[in-house]
């Protein structure tokens, strides 16, 4: 059953009332009529029989056999008039026909009729059942003529007092099952939108691990970037610099002791990249400190003369920020080892209001910016860089060294 289903019933058992009570109001009033009624006789009796059925027969063939009739004022005035007649003839008959069978006109003229007519309807009722009461019109007698009149407005008052009662009764009625229409479409459009936003949840939710997996795969990358490959590329370099100076013994083991260190400080920080730890430069001091021993150690290795400076006065940043210029730096410098023949490396990190920017220049051999690939470790550079909603520019050429700049929001430690 919809939630509107007990208002229906409701509404149609009052329905089915309205239809019936006519013939049982008649009838009642026909029994009692005939049962103590003063006159006894055959005539008295076949009169009310015939007028009774009469009067059911009016009802059952406009009202009952052709509902749709009512909708029009005409054909519901016409009823109505017939209806009072009958009310007026029956009173006439027995008194009865005025108390019981008259509440039919009062119902009828109200539900079948429009605006004033309801009121013409009642009055008309009211007058027929007073005149039946008083079995027949008043005499010349003002104080009858006064009683008749108050009798018949008093039942028009009371019936147009009920009836409007009853008119708010149905309002609300039908408000109220309104209401609870709207409130099981609103339900069901709330269970519909329940269920769109769970399949999108889920959707969303296979996104999202999708996408966080997609970041560890590029984090894990580029992290073995920035230390096994730079680690195995540095012994190699090294290895290959003991080989080339094997007549020298002190040159042979000075580059097999960078070997060495190299191979011990990457597989340090492999282990750190596997657990997300930040990189060890860091557990102990701020950017300026870790990035000048970064600088010392790369010189120490590389041999080629390196400058490191810090302009603005430095402060403590985000780690994600610190973490990303380091790396950055770390990628600059490697890139400057194995490619550009440099006998020169500035390295300056400035702190600025609002950014702090990264410079590595060297004075090596340059290149073509757009024609050189950079591989994964500029991708990877610039990966860090956007993620903190910087920007990473290369500026090269052929010649005259390369100089790379990394600028990010200068996020502060909190």
């Amino acid at each position: 059953m919809t939630p509107s289903g007990p208002l229906d019933t409701a509404e149609g058992r009052w329905a089915i009332g309205l239809a019936v009570v006519p013939y049982v109001l008649l009838a009642v009033s026909a029994g009692l009529a005939l049962l103590t009624g003063d006159d006894t006789s055959w005539d008295h009796r076949l009169g009310v029989l015939g007028l009774s059925a009469l009067a059911a027969g009016w009802t059952l063939w406009m009202v009952t056999l052709h509902p749709g009739w009512m909708a029009n004022g005409k054909a519901a005035g016409l009823y109505i008039a017939g209806l009072v007649a009958f009310i007026a003839a029956l009173g006439l008959l027995s008194p009865w026909f005025a108390g019981f069978y008259a509440f039919t006109g009062y119902v009828h003229s109200w539900h079948m009729l429009r605006g004033r007519w309801r009121i013409a309807g009642v009055t008309a009722t009211a007058a027929a059942a007073v005149t039946g009461y008083f079995g027949g019109l008043p005499g010349p007698d003002p104080a009858i003529i006064s009683s008749y009149v108050l009798v018949m407005v008093a039942i028009v008052i009371l019936v147009v007092l009920f009836s409007l009662f009853g008119d708010m009764t149905a309002d609300q009625s039908v408000r109220s099952k309104k209401m609870v229409d709207q409130l099981a479409e609103t339900n069901a459009k709330l269970e519909e939108t329940m269920r769109e936003n769970a399949g999108l949840q889920a959707q969303l939710l296979l996104q999202a691990r999708e996408a966080g997996a997609t970041d560890e795969r590029q984090r894990m990358a580029r992290e073995i970037h920035d230390t096994l490959a730079q680690g195995l590329t540095g012994i190699i370099t090294q290895v290959q610099a003991a080989a080339r100076a094997k007549h020298d013994p002190g040159e042979w083991q000075r580059h097999l002791d960078n070997a060495a260190q190299l191979a011990r400080d990457s597989l340090a920080e492999a282990r750190r990249s596997v657990h997300a730890v930040g990189p060890w430069e860091l557990e102990s001091a701020r950017l300026p400190e870790a990035l000048a021993e970064v600088v010392r150690r790369w010189e120490g290795i590389q041999g080629v003369r390196t400058e490191f400076a810090t302009t603005g006065p430095a402060r403590p940043l985000h780690p994600e920020v610190e973490v990303t210029l380091l790396r950055v730096a770390q990628e600059a410098l490697a890139n400057v080892g194995k490619h550009a023949g440099a006998t020169r490396v500035g390295v300056t990190v400035s702190y600025m209001d609002d950014v702090v920017t990264l410079d590595v220049r060297d004075d090596g051999a340059g290149f073509v910016p757009d024609a050189h690939s950079g591989g994964f470790g500029m991708t990877s550079m610039r990966q860090r860089v956007t993620r903190l909603a910087g920007s990473l520019e290369i500026e090269s050429e052929p010649g005259a060294g390369t100089a790379v700049s990394a600028t990010v929001p200068a996020q502060e430690l909190r």
